[in-house]
């Protein structure tokens, strides 16, 4: 499509790529959405992005990144259904981190069918430069049917300048308090007057003081951290993840094909309605004791009781938006000495190289965390994430993102723990 041209919507429910060619010193891109009446966001949470995955309405929901033959992409899923009938138009915005769209190839996005896959509307490179945001494109209404328009409006000010653009109250850094005024020597004190025997009336009935304002929303953060190879740590607490729930979520989907050493077991790929993904952790708290969290056995663990960790719950498909979480009480940071994130297959999948996969590690307080898990070249169960150890009082989060191929008659569970040094006896479970 040519900038500023439109083509009708032939499906409600979509999938937006947002894609370029990966390489050294190449920026990363986001892919955000943003919900609007009459130009502007309702509130806040019409803007979907890393940190606001998903929209109340189920409308849009963040997909994540994919690397494929050195190509990135970063998608939202998008059912036009589900769009409340007071939006009007539906903003497709890409924002660049560590550098501008200058240096960022092949940079396109396409809306597909998300049952076909098949390619509804394209909008390549708008002739970017010095920009480091971008709204590619827009769904609008027009005569009760959905249209897609090719945009590319480029802005300088990044994800910050385009949020604040269409009404989004952006987070900003704390400004310095003002310096207080120099003291003042107080005024001596009037001398009393002569005491007299006078008549006092009581005292007036004081008026109720006035209800206080509701406090405003929270404004959006858009801060985040991304943990690759050349920089696979991060503190929780330079973070400012020192209390509260950090959730740690699993989100996959399943290759349309693969190719190599997989290709040849027969079945083309695996599918959603027999894969099963297990997100566990292995913990050790400061008093010496050991165990595990996973749905293997029952062991969901207990968020406000040791080990302090919480299996929300056993996603057999990773279909859903949710995908698979653990919940981590970092009230209690202080009783762990280390934390192990790990997923295994149970069944459905003879290998990670036939998934796609990201987690993310969300503190309450502080910037989210989150990593792709690499391409997969064994024929891997089990996979370590995340290994989150107590160093004086602080927490650092390693990406791991390391494949374990298990022995012949050897548990995914006794593989990691003797890769990592855990020490626990296994026996055999089952759900």
């Amino acid at each position: 499509m040519l900038k500023g041209s439109n083509t009708p919507v032939p499906t409600a429910a979509l999938r937006v790529e947002l894609g370029w060619r990966a390489g050294a010193g190449v920026p990363d891109a986001d892919a955000s959405a943003l919900l609007l009446v009459s130009g502007k966001v309702r509130s806040d949470a019409d803007f979907v992005f890393y940190n606001q995955p998903a929209h109340s309405s189920g409308a849009i929901r963040h997909e994540g990144k994919r690397t494929t033959d050195g190509r990135v992409t970063d998608a939202l899923l998008v059912d036009l259904a589900r769009v409340e009938p007071a939006i009007e138009t539906v903003v497709l915005a890409a924002s660049a981190d560590g550098g501008t769209f200058g240096h960022v190839p092949d940079l396109y996005i396409e809306v597909q069918d998300a049952a076909q896959g098949t390619p509804v509307a394209r909008f390549d490179n708008p002739g970017a430069t010095t920009e480091t945001a971008f709204v590619l494109g827009e769904f609008y209404r027009r005569q009760g049917a959905w249209k897609f328009r090719a945009v590319g409006q480029g802005y300088s000010s990044g994800l910050e300048g385009l949020a604040t653009d269409y009404g989004i109250t952006v987070d900003e850094p704390q400004q310095a308090a003002p310096a207080p005024a120099p003291a003042v020597a107080p005024a001596p004190p009037a001398a009393a007057p002569p005491a007299a025997s006078v008549y006092t009336s009581p005292p007036r009935p004081q008026p109720a003081a006035p209800p206080q304002p509701a406090a405003p929303p929270a404004p959006v953060r858009l801060t985040k951290v991304t943990l690759t190879k050349a920089a696979p740590s991060v503190s929780l607490t330079k973070q400012g993840g020192t209390s509260g729930a950090l959730h740690v979520n699993l989100n996959w989907e399943v290759r349309k094909q693969f190719s190599g050493w997989s290709s040849k077991f027969g079945r083309p790929t695996a599918m959603h309605s027999d894969l099963d993904l297990d997100l566990c952790a292995l913990y050790e708290l400061t008093d010496g004791s050991k165990g595990v969290v996973q749905a293997l056995g029952n062991s969901f663990g207990a968020l406000h009781q040791p080990p302090y960790i919480h299996l929300d719950g056993d996603d057999r498909t990773g279909a859903v938006s949710t995908g698979e979480n653990l919940t981590v009480n970092l009230d209690h940071k202080n009783d762990f000495r280390r934390i192990l994130v790990f997923v295994t297959i149970y069944e459905g999948a003879r290998s990670f190289a036939e998934l796609h996969a990201s987690v993310t590690l969300q503190p309450q307080y502080g910037a989210p965390i989150e990593f792709s898990l690499d391409e997969c070249t064994v024929p891997s169960l089990v996979c370590a994430l995340a290994l989150i150890t107590n160093t004086g009082g602080d927490l650092i989060v390693q990406r791991e993102a390391r494949y374990l191929v298990p022995e012949r008659g050897v548990s995914p569970q006794r593989t990691v723990d003797h890769a990592y040094g855990w020490g626990m006896n296994w026996t055999p479970g089952r759900k």
